[in-house]
This record gives structure tokens, C-alpha cells and sequence, in this order.
């Protein structure tokens, strides 16, 4: 079964990192900005680097235009979540 992440995400910042958990969500940044669908590309791309997944195992499900995301990761579990964010939801 696939992981699905609440993400809160924050664009243009000046390297892509997860910052912690708010309120049940993953906050993570992303230094690509938010145009023509850059901060979403790095988003997965980042997402699947520190999952250890392919890139095409993660995709957006809803929020293409949104700061709040819902991200779907094939190939990770739930405890995946506590190697790449301790403390998690």
C-alpha cells in the first residue's frame, strides 16, 4: 500500500529541506519557485531522494496550485516516515 503525505510546502527557499512536522503535516521547502510548476517538480523529486524511491514513484495528488499538498510515495510504509522525519505525525 502507498504512502499519502499531507505536505505543507514553502517555495523559493534557499535549499530543499523537510523542516518538521505541523499539525499532522510534512513541512518541507523547496528552492525551485512557484511558476510553471517548478516547486512541485522539485517537490517530488525531493520527496523520492530522501525516500529512496524512484521519481516516478511519487506523485502529486491533489494541490498542483496550493501550498497544502497530498502526495502519494509507492514504495514506502509509514515507518519510512520516522528515518526521513523523526517525530512524526
Amino acid at each position: 500500500m502507498p504512502l499519502t503525505l499531507t505536505v505543507q510546502t514553502t517555495p523559493n527557499a534557499p535549499r530543499s529541506e523537510i523542516v518538521g512536522w505541523l499539525g499532522g503535516r510534512l513541512k518541507v521547502k523547496v528552492k525551485a519557485p512557484a511558476v510553471e510548476g517548478k516547486a512541485n517538480a522539485e517537490l517530488l523529486r525531493f520527496l523520492a531522494e530522501r525516500f529512496g524511491v524512484r521519481p516516478h514513484a511519487v506523485t502529486l495528488v491533489r494541490g498542483e496550485t496550493a501550498r497544502l499538498k497530498t502526495v502519494r510515495i509507492e514504495g514506502a510504509e509509514a515507518a519510512d516516515l520516522e528515518r526521513v522525519c523523526p517525530g512524526g505525525p
